[in-house]
């Protein structure tokens, strides 16, 4: 019957009844009223940490939503120059076109008239 007890080391038993006593004990601290009132203060404290998050987010995305229009509003008004340049352009190549038409049927009607 001793020779099954000779290889049991007594450090590891021990070793063994230190954790198990351990264990027990952080489960009756984890379980205690101070524990709890850390926990409900450390949750008090992340929570208030997201609204603040959150109230930042919030006001980038509000600052990204004025700098998007404003940058549609811009790119609005340039296609509209562009828009207006192209037609001033239209205009002209059409009174050239008609000075020349003009010019040319002028020509027509002194050569004739010669």
């Amino acid at each position: 019957m001793l020779k099954c007890f000779k290889g049991i080391d007594g450090k590891n038993v021990g070793l063994f009844g230190a954790g198990v006593l351990f264990g027990t004990a952080g489960l009756k601290i984890l379980s205690s009223k101070d524990a709890k009132k850390l926990y409900t203060n450390c949750t008090a404290a992340v929570l208030r940490a997201k609204d603040c998050v959150m109230k930042t987010a919030t006001t980038i995305q509000e600052n990204a939503e004025d700098i998007y229009a404003g940058a549609q509003q811009i790119n609005e008004e340039r296609a509209a120059a562009a828009e207006a340049a192209a037609f001033e352009d239209a205009a002209e190549e059409a009174e050239e076109t008609t000075e020349e038409t003009a010019a040319e049927e002028a020509e027509e009607t002194a050569a004739d008239t010669e």
